[in-house]
């Protein structure tokens, strides 16, 4: 699974762009995928569309979107926590 490429869920045509992955000892590997759309304004809330984790056997690669990079050297850190069990 390759960061920053766009995939979707064979399940659910959940769609987004890979932003995390994790590998585990016994198997079940997931991928962190961030869906676009813009903020959702709820009375005084805003909520932005939640990145969901996948088992990476579910996804697949959508054909003709372009790997996203970003130069993250000045401003590294983690975006969301890696999933628990």
């Amino acid at each position: 699974m390759e960061l920053g490429i766009t995939v979707k869920d064979r399940i659910t045509n959940f769609q987004g762009v890979v932003i995390g992955y994790v590998q585990y000892l016994t198997g079940c590997n997931q991928a962190l995928v961030q869906p676009q759309g813009s903020d959702l304004v709820l009375g005084y809330v805003t909520k932005r569309p939640e990145a969901e984790w996948f088992d990476v056997q579910r996804l697949e690669q959508v054909v003709g979107t372009a790997k996203i990079t970003l130069d993250n050297g000045a401003t590294p850190g983690c975006d969301r926590a890696a999933p628990k069990r």
